[in-house]
């Protein structure tokens, strides 16, 4: 026991003073949102806690879907598209405040943004299908339950209620990005040193810097060959959101039409193969590719000087190239 003793104070006495535990290299990954969640991460902590932590993150992205997800029946956010309609619905402070700030995006963007498109995405065919061309009279029954202005938000007592029984709220370009940014707070508070969190690729967000690196490096894929990068970021503390037409689309005469639709217009925007944008949270990366693929590269100066961190790139067919990149950053 006496020499055990010695050994031990021995092996300590010999150790390093101040040495720095080591660096695990860890990643974990699951559905969740229809896409998938994935976290490459370095941490100092005890290997087994950062492995805990890397799936407490992705339990909140559970848990963020259970409450804002659209598709399900027993969602608070379903419960808000069967009961607003008829009278005024209490809600969490949680989905309250992020209903409350996707209006505040739709004002930005003189309705770009609209978290009540969901009854368009109905008639196009893009709620649980690929899509399809509807008549006018689909088009134009949809339209009538689209825009902002049909959600009445209630500070005082928390409720939410619509003008009309047939608005549907839809989170979906906005939830993802808010998931992400969850995530990396739990992993921000529990030491994890850094982290490359991606939600399906369309919104991804580096926490520090891996060993070595400067930042962590994302690529953006080439919008006309998947197989190929357009340019590459470098992610410290920042986020990545990318917008694209071909990450659901069909084709009907000739034309192709995208998932990402002009509220305005009740119609699928064409003219624009993606949009990414640099933003300091996955929240304003999520609605702002959405908002600046709508308006386009002319009209979204207004909504890019409200918003003067954000970096942003416009990839637009060009006849000769396939494709060009602009950035209207460079001229506001």
């Amino acid at each position: 026991m006496l020499f055990a003793l010695w050994l031990a104070m021995a092996v300590a006495a010999a150790a390093p003073v101040g040495a720095r535990p080591p660096l695990h290299h860890l990643e974990a990954s699951r559905m969740s949102m229809a896409c998938l969640y994935a976290i490459d991460a370095y941490a100092r902590v005890d290997e087994q806690a950062a492995r805990r932590t890397l799936e407490a993150a992705l339990d909140e992205v559970d848990r963020i879907d259970r409450l804002m997800s659209h598709y399900k029946p027993d969602s608070a956010l379903s419960r808000i598209n069967r009961e607003a309609g008829h009278h005024p619905v209490s809600v969490d402070a949680e989905l309250f405040s992020l209903i409350k700030r996707s209006l505040q995006y739709s004002d930005e963007s003189d309705g770009a943004f609209d978290i009540t498109v969901g009854p368009l995405m109905k008639a196009w065919g893009f709620f649980r299908g690929e899509g399809h061309l509807p008549s006018e009279t689909e088009l134009a029954t949809a339209r009538q339950s689209v825009g902002a202005h049909h959600v009445i938000l209630s500070e005082n007592d928390r409720t939410i209620r619509f003008d009309a029984t047939d608005v549907q709220l839809d989170l979906g370009g906005i939830a993802k990005g808010y998931a992400v940014d969850r995530a990396v707070g739990i992993l921000r508070v529990q030491h994890i040193d850094a982290a490359l969190i991606s939600a399906g690729g369309s919104t991804v967000y580096g926490l520090g810097a891996p060993p070595g690196g400067e930042g962590w490096r994302v690529d953006i894929q080439d919008p006309t060959d998947a197989g190929r990068v357009a340019r590459a970021v470098s992610l410290r503390n920042r986020s990545l959101s990318v917008a694209g037409s071909s990450e659901k689309s069909f084709e009907a005469d000739g034309i192709r039409y995208s998932h990402i639709m002009d509220p305005r217009t009740g119609r699928p925007v064409q003219g624009v193969f993606s949009v990414a944008v640099l933003t300091e949270t996955g929240t304003d990366g999520d609605a702002l590719d959405d908002a600046l693929f709508v308006l386009g590269t002319t009209n979204s100066r207004a909504l890019l000087k409200r918003h003067l961190d954000a970096e942003e790139m416009f990839f637009l067919p060009d006849a000769a190239r396939g494709w060009t990149m602009i950035s209207e950053g460079r001229r506001r």
